[in-house]
């Protein structure tokens, strides 16, 4: 590592990709051309240059140290799944050599049966393809000495149903593309052949000593803590975020960053976050399948690296109760092929024709489709953030800031005649000149906030895959754009209908505006006033997925047919139901076999002294009282553990799965919190010497 660190970042920067740099190099000039069109524009891949293609990729790997390649693919677990098979191929005398073909390159066949389906399937039916993703590089990566060929692939079913989440990317990407180019051309735009959803997701997360982890079950089975009292420091100073990065954890992002630099992962920003022990890294914009692979290499090379140098790497949305949880602010925009960002509002945003028509697509889709967008974001882990004081809230609302807003309010009025601008920030020094100020502020409690010239979507958990959200955004957006091009295309004054379109979006949807501050009470009050959905748990918040205008709005644009969104819809209700229950056995677990001792013991202790006091003739007042204390707690938390484990046995037993995700809901995790509460209580009163699980305070501080 230490050779590499004194190379430069331009010559680390994607070694182990095979880049269009790469290609251009290794592949005929004909080859070349043949595929840059399907990478740029979208048009379907020959088929007949393939084993060219895969010739070259496999002398490339070899060259590398590779000896195998695998099909990498998200299916929905939550992680990406590959099979590895070798290059290599015996000969007729014994011997072998390395072969990779066209057909190996373009579709791999793992079994799928024990993959989510959603009832897609049957189990016994277990054929499955992989598709080879040619706009995603390809990469080699190395896992200690064993070095692979990983082509980004989508993953369906023998029947053609999707059973990952690139897959419904990839076609909102598609519908997106085709919906903008009708906006443009009725525009008089005839040059743009493409428009890409463009993504850069800023990734939270936390690091904790490793020794500390293996302390503690609930880390290593759930990824968050099931008990622990608030420490006496949490985040209260603040003084952690954009704090000096500790030595350790400096080093930690310095290899963190090279070995995602080599996997041509353009990691920029770090930094500590707000709470102790949680940090951030954010990349530059990609297209959004290519950034939704990147942050799945980001978030698996964090959690490896993180081990290298005595770290547990934390994804959960909420691994510490009482300090701010983690997300993954989705920053999104749409890119022509000709550089052109549809979402830059220019110097005159008020009569740029083509973004305003953009900005109000958007608006529109997201306050007629607040409901999908909240169940995109809805998981059992996020349940413990959103609406809570550290995050967006889990209304719905966009934040335009001052400019945008003025004119969005201008174009129910028949247009806006100005655009505010953001003039000079003067700070009084002599030393320093003055320096441009941006025309608005930011609002950081807002869940959908236009940030410059892209939306930044605030409510994605930290460890959910990026395509889920993204792939709902592109079509709702690709939904609205849609129905403005229907109206543009049949019109005699283009620009009196466009005008007439911006002047019914901003009437019509300005109850979704909110710039002020989302975690006040009042918003709440006046969202259910606008009639803004206000739903705080992932069971009500999956719900919308089974409205006829959701799944009319998906089988439309080619995205999902109505059997793959029901079969989300089940998959997402069923993995809610296993990570609670998972959770509620691990409670148990820790509470039986670790706390409860630990507690009786200290109680046998007191009580044997509290005997010795008496016994010498003297009162032990304070000691009796801790005892009685103790003893109380230890009934209440054996009390707590059976109906805990009541609940989990009712549930288990209550039959479909969405009145078992109700049961979790509403018995479950009560259940659970009532156990922990008591044994917090137990923390703070007994021998630390004796207390049988890592702190707060050790795992949040101590480095």
């Amino acid at each position: 590592m230490c050779s590499e660190a004194r190379e430069s970042v331009t010559t680390i920067f994607g070694s182990n990709v095979f880049s269009e740099a790469v290609m251009r190099e290794r592949l005929p000039e004909d080859v070349y051309k043949a595929l840059k069109p399907t990478i740029h524009q979208g048009r379907p891949l020959d088929a007949s240059i393939a084993g060219v293609v895969a010739n070259a990729m496999k002398d490339w790997a070899i060259e590398k140290g590779a000896t195998h390649f695998c099909h990498w693919f998200q299916p929905m677990t939550g992680v990406t799944a590959e099979k590895h098979d070798s290059f290599i191929s015996p000969t007729s005398d014994g011997r072998t050599i390395m072969e990779f073909s066209g057909k190996e390159l373009i579709q791999g066949e793992p079994d799928a049966s024990s993959f989510p389906c959603g009832g897609l399937r049957a189990t016994f039916e277990a054929r499955g393809y992989t598709e080879w993703d040619c706009t995603s590089p390809v990469f080699v990566k190395e896992n200690g000495d064993n070095i692979t060929l990983y082509i980004p692939s989508a993953f369906c079913s023998y029947t053609s149903e999707a059973l990952d989440k690139k897959t419904p990317l990839l076609r909102s990407m598609d519908a997106l593309s085709h919906q903008c180019l009708r906006v443009l051309r009725a525009l008089g735009n005839n040059t743009s052949r493409r428009v890409v959803g463009t993504l850069g997701p800023e990734q939270e997360y936390f690091l904790v000593d490793a020794e500390f982890v293996k302390r503690r079950l609930d880390l290593v089975l759930a990824g968050r803590t099931l008990f622990g009292a608030p420490p006496p420091k949490g985040q209260e100073m603040e003084d952690h975020y954009y704090g000096a990065l500790h030595e350790r954890v400096a080093t930690f992002m310095h290899e963190l960053n090279i070995e995602l630099w080599k996997l041509g992962v353009s990691a920029r920003t770090q930094h500590n976050e707000v709470a102790p022990a949680q940090y951030e890294l954010a990349p530059v914009f990609g297209t959004a399948n290519v950034a939704t692979d990147h942050n799945q290499i980001c978030m698996e090379t964090l959690q490896k690296v993180a081990l290298r140098h005595g770290f547990v790497c934390l994804l959960h949305e909420k691994p510490f109760a009482g300090v701010s949880g983690s997300g993954k602010h989705n920053n999104w925009s749409m890119l022509t092929d000709d550089g052109v960002n549809l979402l830059d509002p220019g110097t005159t945003p008020h009569d740029n024709e083509q973004f305003l028509i953009m900005l109000c697509a958007v608006i529109r889709a997201v306050d007629k489709y607040a409901g999908l967008l909240g169940a995109s974001v809805a998981t059992a882990g996020n349940d413990h953030r959103l609406g809570a004081n550290e995050a967006p809230p889990a209304i719905v609302s966009i934040f335009l800031g001052d400019q945008l807003t003025e004119i969005f309010e201008g174009l129910g009025n028949g247009g806006a005649k100005a655009s505010r601008q953001g003039g000079e920030l003067v700070l009084g020094i002599n030393t320093m000149p003055p320096i441009p100020k941006d025309c608005t502020d930011r609002n950081r409690t807002s869940p959908f906030a236009f940030t410059g010239d892209k939306f930044e979507f605030r409510m994605v958990g930290s460890s959910q895959s990026t395509a889920g959200p993204t792939f709902v955004l592109n079509t709702i957006v690709a939904d609205i754009l849609g129905e403005i091009a229907d109206e543009l295309v049949v019109a005699d004054d283009v620009h009196a209908a466009a005008q007439a379109i911006l002047q019914r979006i901003s009437t019509q949807h300005d109850r979704i505006i909110f710039n002020g501050d989302n975690y006040a009470p009042e918003w709440a009050l006046e969202a259910k006033r606008r009639g803004l959905p206000d739903i705080r748990n992932a069971v009500d918040g999956l719900r919308p997925m089974l409205s006829s205008d959701v799944e009319a709005l998906f089988e439309k644009h080619g995205v999902l047919s109505r059997q793959e969104l029901h079969a989300r819809y089940e998959i997402l209700l069923e993995r809610y139901c296993k990570e609670i229950n998972v959770e509620a056995l691990t409670t148990l677990q820790i509470a039986k076999r670790q706390i409860m001792p630990s507690a009786i013991d200290f109680s046998g202790r007191v009580a044997s002294a509290v005997a010795a006091i008496k016994s010498a003739g003297t009162t032990a007042k304070s000691q009796s009282k801790l005892l009685a204390d103790l003893c109380s707690l230890i009934d209440s938390l054996q009390v707590n553990i059976i109906n805990l484990q009541q609940a989990v046995c009712d549930t288990s037993n209550a039959g479909a799965i969405d009145r078992q995700a109700e049961d979790y809901r509403d018995s479950v995790v009560p259940a659970m919190r009532a156990v922990r509460e008591v044994a917090d209580e137990l923390e703070k009163i007994m021998d630390a010497k004796l207390w049988p699980l890592p702190t707060y305070a050790e795992m949040l501080f101590l480095r």
